[in-house]
């Protein structure tokens, strides 16, 4: 919860803070939300969400993905698909306040009108979705128009710290990605696929503690 303050302050200050906002992607309100937060030893939302997005980069980079600078509350990263004219997938991953079950969201895109790649890139997340409600159940999902949104849905908590949550969403998003791919590698046999994808997933489930 945030509230309004009416606070002095020098101009020279300002500057200063309005620069610190800048470098940081911030604005002037966070930043000195960051600033008065670090002097008394809290920990904001923000600062743990840019701890979380570190260490998705840090494992992320590792497997050829792209990340752009992060908001305080969002990253955004892109990995190539090899597809005709080696289109971008861009990931958009959301974290939400508050200590709930759905810890976020994930948004994945690409930049294109061409009608074949969108149905492709349906059709897997058709796969994909079946996929995980056989395994984890129904989690809250939308894809229209070659557009795949999901919560990120957080089992096994407690416990967990930043570098655990960056490490449990870089997973998911790398697995993802993954399996992505190989639809692609194997669209002219749609069964082989789907076993693949299936395959992946089963590899995801039982390889990792913290699932999102």
């Amino acid at each position: 919860m945030k509230n309004v303050y009416s606070i002095v302050l020098s101009q020279d200050v300002v500057e200063k803070v309005d620069r610190l906002a800048y470098e940081n992607g911030t604005n002037r309100s966070n930043m000195i939300n960051q600033i008065l937060a670090e002097y008394v030893s809290y920990v904001t939302p923000e600062k743990r969400f840019r701890e979380i997005f570190r260490h998705m980069e840090e494992i992320l980079s590792e497997n050829a993905f792209k990340a752009l600078e992060p908001s305080d509350t969002m990253l955004s990263l892109r990995s190539a698909l090899a597809y005709k004219y080696n289109p971008t997938v861009k990931y958009n991953v959301e974290l939400y306040r508050g200590e709930k079950a759905e810890i976020g969201e994930l948004r994945v895109s690409m930049r294109t009108q061409n009608v074949g790649l969108i149905l492709y890139m349906t059709e897997f997340y058709r796969i994909w979705t079946k996929i995980e409600a056989a395994h984890r159940g129904d989690i809250a999902c939308t894809a229209v128009d070659g557009k795949y949104s999901r919560k990120l849905v957080l089992l096994n908590r407690s416990g967990a710290r930043e570098i655990d949550l960056g490490h449990a969403i870089a997973v998911y998003v790398n697995t993802f990605d993954q399996a992505l791919k190989t639809h692609f590698y194997y669209l002219e046999n749609p069964a082989r696929a789907a076993a693949e994808v299936e395959a992946i997933y089963r590899n995801y489930i039982n390889g990792n503690l913290i699932l999102v």
